[in-house]
């Protein structure tokens, strides 16, 4: 039986994804088509609404491709799983009561997340009510982002909260947060080094924005195990820009032969 893309999650499997900000499904259905292992649907930083959502999710679905959410606020989590994210993403988790949050708006048993099975995720009530519950805590994933310098004081209290599956290192807000000039600064290295020692010690899985390969083995021998590698948008330009740059230095004919 395979597994489910959170037991390899739990598990640490090396998981290969990449941000989605164009509101269209066909972009989650490219992704997975070329073997891509999730991708996180972008709806804090792109004007990505419930209708977009559906479909985009509904784009991952058909693709196999595990669609998770980086929602605005713990209030966006309902949505999102109910429309059948594999899991959600919540930004600027700064201490333990924001992580506890988080894991109550997504969790059914143990939170406070409101019961309907006739959606997407309950198989538009195919699924009985007890069997939706335990499907949905087993298979979804929560993860808190650390991205802010006040979060670095409070890593131990948000690793043991009860029913947060991992978590996601945010180095650009991590690195506006603290003031430096970049993410290869010192400090923020040592911070980022920081979060993974701890994350480590709590036996919690780290999912962690990187650039190429190289990057990403280099946080994998820290602890980490999901890579996100830029996004859909990102993607296209850097494929856009590498075809026109081609097109431009094509040798010019000689005179005569056009």
């Amino acid at each position: 039986m395979l597994k489910s893309f959170a037991e390899r999650f739990r598990s640490r499997e090396r998981l290969l994804g990449t941000f989605v900000k164009t509101p269209t499904s066909h972009a989650c259905e490219i992704l997975g088509e070329v073997g891509m292992d999730f991708a996180i649907i972008d709806q804090e930083h792109a004007p990505i609404g419930r209708s977009a959502l559906d479909q985009m999710l509904l784009g991952c679905r058909a693709s196999g491709l595990a669609g998770l959410v980086r929602v605005p606020s713990p209030g966006d989590v309902l949505c999102a799983l109910d429309t059948g994210a594999a899991g959600v993403l919540v930004p600027h988790v700064h201490g333990a009561e924001r992580a506890r949050q988080v894991v109550a708006a997504a969790r059914y048993r143990g939170g406070e997340r409101g019961f309907s099975n006739t959606n997407r995720a309950g198989a538009y009530g195919g699924r009985g009510m007890h069997d939706h519950i335990a499907r949905q805590d087993r298979d979804i994933l929560v993860l808190a982002m650390i991205e802010d310098a006040v979060a670095l004081d409070h890593l131990d209290g948000i690793l043991a909260t009860a029913g947060l599956d991992g978590i996601f290192i945010g180095q650009g807000d991590l690195t506006v947060s603290m003031g430096a000039e970049s993410a290869r600064a010192p400090v923020v290295r040592d911070a980022v080094a920081r979060i993974l020692a701890a994350a480590r010690q709590a036996g919690k899985p780290v999912c962690i924005m990187v650039g190429d390969v190289q990057g990403a083995t280099a946080f994998e021998a820290q602890g980490a195990s999901a890579f996100v590698v830029s996004n859909d948008q990102g993607l296209m330009r850097q494929g856009a820009v590498r075809l026109v740059d081609d097109f431009r230095t094509m040798p010019t004919p000689a005179e005569g032969t056009r």
